[in-house]
This record gives structure tokens, C-alpha cells and sequence, in this order.
């Protein structure tokens, strides 16, 4: 055991994160041969996952030695003892603010990214997982600015470049994340995600067609991305194209049986071709599974107004109006409610 933990400290001080997740690979190999549990072999993982983007697997691995509050203690332990025998070591602090973070402190993780960027200025890594922190404390620019650094100290480092793409996505820089989405796609052009991310990006531009193609690509690569099928169907439902748009939402469900979404849309496309039974079942079957669903509490409101059932529509109108998001068809709730008997501050 000491033999493998002062292998991957050696690496982790030099900053050589293939040889750290060769040694925790070989440790836990070794820990599982044995029946035996040490959290640090599989922490030394999850920070190699996570430094490569691998954000599935080292989740994964978070929920297993990041939660029962003895394994937490002794990977701290571990990981401040290596701080306090190498407190100039850049890649060490990055390793500390890691474990801040996933430890629940994350902006106490904050000045150790700091002191990793003075210690490393030629890593991209600390400049990345600074911005992620910014980014969950709602600081978009700052967050923007220090993907921006990771980008340029490192061109090539994909997770960087698609989280930059992202935040300009959400601050409506369209123009500033289609070049990031397809840069990613140039270094990976078997990026899933990356094409799908551009999809996102050309259809909120206008431009369907290409969008479209992006979207049918990323199928490609990933058929049960049940989030893409549902984007895909609302490309297909802007271009009126119905059958299409059902068809993808179908296949959202069978990739996921648990996406509401696709329930709810599903819903509002029977609804529109007066199916109302069929509605009120897909409306229902959304509202099983996601009991906040704006969306499909409008429309079972709609059902039920329309057969002449007052107190019910209005209950239902009511639960719409408190989880629907969108502010046009929070516009359209309250117009109903007020045609009913319910009172705008309802």
C-alpha cells in the first residue's frame, strides 16, 4: 500500500496524470483482488477522470468514496498531507482543490486553483476547474475568462473548449460557440456531444437544415441520447414536419422510459389533432414521472376546461402557472384562468 501511495504522490507532484491513473488502476486492481477498500486509490481515479473530461466515470466513482463521511475523512487526510509536504507544488494544489470541491467546499477549492495557476502557469487544468466553480456560483464572465485561459494555454484540451462553447450558448453568444463547437468536432469528429451541441447552437440561429444534420449525426454516433431525440423532435415540430417530431419523441422514451419531457410533447401533439384521451394519458403518464411539469399540467387543465370541468381545470392551471417557466405560456395560463373564474393573482 505505501508503495503505491508514494508512486502516485511522486506523479501527482510532477504533474503526470497517466502514470497516476496507472498506479490507482493497479492499486485498486490489487484492493479488489483482495476484498479490501481504500478510498484513495479510487479518489487518485476520479481526479484523473475528471481531468480528461471523463465526467460519467468519475461521478461514478465520486458516489463511491466521496460520500460516507469515514472514506471522505481519510482521502482529506491523505490529500493534506501531501499539500503540507509539497505546499509549492502547483499540480498538488489542484489536487486539494478537487477534493474541496467534490467535498462539498467548493469555493474553499478556490484559492487552491489560485495557488495552482501561480505555481503551473503553463496548465490548462486549474483555469478549468476555476470556471466550473464560477460557473456554479453564477458568475458566467468570470467563468467565460478562465475558459478563455485554459483554451489558449492548451488549444486542443476538448472539455475546455466545449464548457467555453456552453457558456457562450447560455449568455446568447451564438456567434462565439459555433467556433468552439466545431473545433471540438475537428479534434474529435466522433464527439457526440459536440455535434449535438452544435445542432443546438445553428437551430437557435435559424438555421435548421444544418442543424438538423448535426442532430441526425450525433444519432449517429449515440442512437439512445434520449435528450437528442427530444431536440431533434422539436426541430421537427418548428418545421411542422409532426410525424417526424412524434416519432423522435417515441424514440426519446425508448431510450429513456423516464424522460417526461417527451411525454409532455407527445401530449401536446395529440392534444393539437384533438386526441384528447391520448393526450390526457401522455400528459398524465409526464406528470408521474415529474410531478412539476408545467407543461403537462397546462394541458390536462386544457382537457378538463373543455369538457366543462371548472374546478379541476382550475387546479390544474394553478400547478401550471407555478412550474412553467416560460413566460409567453405563463401569458396563456393566466388568460385561461381569468376565462374561467380565476383571478390574475391566482
Amino acid at each position: 500500500m505505501a508503495e503505491h501511495t508514494d508512486h502516485i504522490e511522486s506523479a501527482i507532484v510532477s504533474g503526470d496524470w497517466a502514470k497516476v491513473f496507472q498506479e490507482a488502476s493497479v492499486w485498486s486492481q490489487a484492493l479488489a483482488r483482495t476484498g479490501r477498500k481504500d478510498p484513495r486509490a479510487a479518489f487518485a481515479l476520479n481526479v484523473v477522470h475528471l481531468i480528461r473530461g471523463e465526467f460519467a466515470a468519475a461521478w461514478k466513482i465520486h458516489g463511491q468514496v466521496l460520500q460516507e463521511s469515514g472514506d471522505l475523512a481519510k482521502v482529506r487526510e491523505w490529500v493534506e498531507a501531501l499539500a503540507a509536504k509539497h505546499p509549492e507544488q502547483g499540480h498538488v494544489h489542484l489536487v486539494m482543490g478537487l477534493f474541496l470541491a467534490q467535498a462539498g467546499q467548493s469555493e474553499q477549492s478556490v484559492e487552491h486553483y489560485k495557488q495552482a495557476i501561480a505555481l503551473t502557469p503553463q496548465s490548462p487544468f486549474p483555469h478549468f476547474f476555476l470556471a466550473q466553480i464560477h460557473e456554479r456560483a453564477a458568475r458566467p464572465e468570470m467563468a467565460i475568462k478562465a475558459y478563455r485561459e485554459a483554451v489558449k494555454l492548451d488549444p486542443s484540451y476538448v472539455p475546455a473548449r466545449t464548457n467555453l462553447g456552453v457558456a457562450y450558448q447560455h449568455q446568447g453568444s451564438l456567434e462565439m460557440a459555433i467556433p468552439q463547437f466545431r473545433e471540438v468536432i475537428k479534434l474529435n469528429p466522433n464527439d457526440a456531444v459536440a455535434h449535438a451541441n452544435l445542432a443546438c447552437a445553428l437551430a437557435e440561429q435559424g438555421k435548421q437544415e444544418p442543424a438538423l444534420k448535426e442532430y441526425q449525426e450525433a444519432l449517429r454516433l449515440n442512437p439512445n441520447d434520449a435528450e437528442v431525440h427530444f431536440a431533434l423532435g422539436g426541430l421537427y415540430e418548428t418545421r411542422n414536419r409532426m410525424d417526424l417530431a412524434a416519432k423522435e419523441y417515441g424514440a426519446a422514451l425508448q431510450a429513456n422510459p423516464a424522460f417526461s419531457p417527451a411525454y409532455t410533447a407527445l401530449g401536446w401533439i395529440a392534444f393539437n389533432k384533438g386526441h384528447k384521451n391520448d393526450a390526457l394519458e401522455a400528459f398524465n403518464h409526464a406528470l408521474k414521472i415529474n410531478p412539476e411539469d408545467g407543461g403537462a399540467y397546462h394541458g390536462v387543465a386544457q382537457i378538463y376546461a373543455e369538457r366543462g370541468k371548472g374546478t379541476l381545470a382550475m387546479e390544474h392551471f394553478t400547478k401550471a402557472l407555478k412550474f412553467e417557466k416560460d413566460q409567453s405560456k405563463k401569458s396563456a395560463i393566466l388568460g385561461h384562468l381569468f376565462k374561467i373564474g380565476g383571478t390574475w393573482d391566482a
